[in-house]
């Protein structure tokens, strides 16, 4: 997710958003465990997410 998609959500969409994404890496961990992972840069790019959106919330409190 770029930034200005983000800056474009509701505080309720990201919150929404935020939960997915941690159910995401969940299930990445999971299947680390279990299977092969083929794309094991995902796990850092739902990382990034997770911290852009968590920052883009901490932004709006601020305002």
């Amino acid at each position: 997710m770029k930034a200005k998609e983000i800056q474009k959500l509701s505080d309720e969409e990201i919150a929404v958003e935020v939960k997915r994404l941690r159910q995401k890496r969940y299930d990445l961990r999971t299947q680390a465990v279990t299977e092969k992972i083929e794309d094991t840069s995902q796990f850092a790019k739902t990382r990034r997410d997770i911290a852009r959106l968590l920052t883009e919330k901490a932004s709006r409190l601020r305002r």
